[in-house]
């Protein structure tokens, strides 16, 4: 019987051909070839039904800021399937939550806090009352319960590799884990901005200090080391003091006078706050790249990174307005902080802004390790 040339299969597999060794296609007699659909069709359901069926979400059947009517999230999965989820959420820790990276950080706090207030879940439904879980979140989540995450090592690898090049120096991330507190710190040609955050992402303290003589005359280290002493004065003893670090090309020579007075600043403060913090020779004082800030907030665009002004005003008005905010700001604090925030509105102090977006993201990345 001679050689047909290659063709698409249907989606049914009712032609008559089939793929050989030769890689190419051979038609076989009627009932050989009844024999081997039905084998190969048989051969592909068995491996389909080895792993548990992932749900995934019609996004044209529903809103991700709308919660379903009725019970639309427990008709998704089977009775088993719903007393395995129910299961994990009613009984597990923090810590064993955790362990599911998708409740990681916050998530399995409010899910612990809301079973204390509530008591135990009763549907899959009453998982979407838990702040910061919608209809989509809330599948996505009971998917990761019944088809946890294999290949640990791996990730594990991958997510050390990738907070590598995020922080400077490199840190056990023991340390990064026990982390009580952080001071984040960005500095810019006229200001130095810091954020005092403890683990909560509780804004505990927000200042920004005008330096206008810095880049005036020519580089005067004990101007540069008089300034940058009275703003470290003000800032208050943390496990970590976290640098900006931004990535300067020194190949446009018309940039080299900021490009210097930015190491210079970092350098100084890099020693300065090591000496005045130091805590058994470890390193206290650590660089987090600028761009991984803004990739992880998407405030970037190519290479260019946009102002974080709109999220952290965004910030402060859902502290107020959300029981569980993103980042909480004391009551007693929240009307200056406000106030601050207006008054910088005009000038665009990013200094001040992306001081506090460099603590959240640290937090986020590095200590939770978790997406928002």
């Amino acid at each position: 019987m001679g050689l047909r040339e290659p063709r698409a299969l249907p989606g049914r597999m009712s032609v008559g051909s089939l793929l050989v060794a030769g890689g190419r296609w051979r038609c076989f007699p009627v009932p050989l070839r009844s024999s081997l659909i039905q084998a190969l069709h048989s051969s592909c359901c068995w491996k389909k039904s080895d792993a548990p069926k992932k749900i995934t979400p019609n996004a044209a059947f529903y809103d991700e800021n709308t919660k379903e009517p009725g019970n639309a999230l427990d008709k998704l999965f089977s009775s088993e399937q719903q007393a395995t989820i129910l299961h994990v959420l009613n009984t597990a820790s923090n810590k064993e939550l955790e362990a599911f990276r998708l409740l990681r950080g916050r998530k399995s706090v409010n899910i612990i806090e809301h079973r204390e207030k509530f008591g135990p879940f009763q549907n899959l439904e009453s998982l979407m009352n838990v702040p910061l879980f919608q209809y989509k979140t809330a599948i996505q989540v009971c998917n990761s319960i019944l088809c946890p995450e294999t290949g640990g090592k791996k990730r594990k690898f991958q997510d050390n590799r990738l907070l590598r090049k995020l922080i400077k120096p490199e840190i056990e991330r023991e340390r990064f884990k026990a982390v009580n507190s952080i001071v984040s710190i960005v500095f810019g040609t006229r200001r130095v901005a810091w954020t005092h955050v403890d683990r909560k992402l509780a804004v505990l303290d927000w200042q920004q200090n005008e330096c206008c003589q810095l880049m005036k005359g020519t580089y005067i280290s004990s101007v540069y080391l008089q300034e940058i002493s009275s703003v470290i004065s003000k800032m208050p003893k943390a496990d970590f003091y976290v640098l900006e670090k931004i990535g300067f090309s020194i190949q446009n020579s018309s940039r080299f006078p900021v490009v210097l007075h930015f190491h210079i600043m970092e350098a100084m403060l890099y020693a300065l706050l090591n000496k005045t913090f130091a805590q058994d020779g470890q390193h206290q004082v650590l660089s987090m790249n600028r761009n991984g800030v803004g990739k992880h907030f998407e405030l970037m665009i190519g290479d260019t990174r946009t102002s974080g002004k709109e999220l952290v005003k965004q910030f402060l008005s859902e502290s107020v307005l959300k029981e569980q905010p993103r980042v909480v700001f004391p009551p007693e604090k929240i009307v200056l902080y406000r106030q601050m925030f207006s008054s910088t509105e005009q000038h665009r102090a990013e200094e001040l802004y992306d001081s506090l977006l460099q603590a959240v993201a640290f937090y986020e990345l590095a200590v939770f390790d978790t997406e928002p």
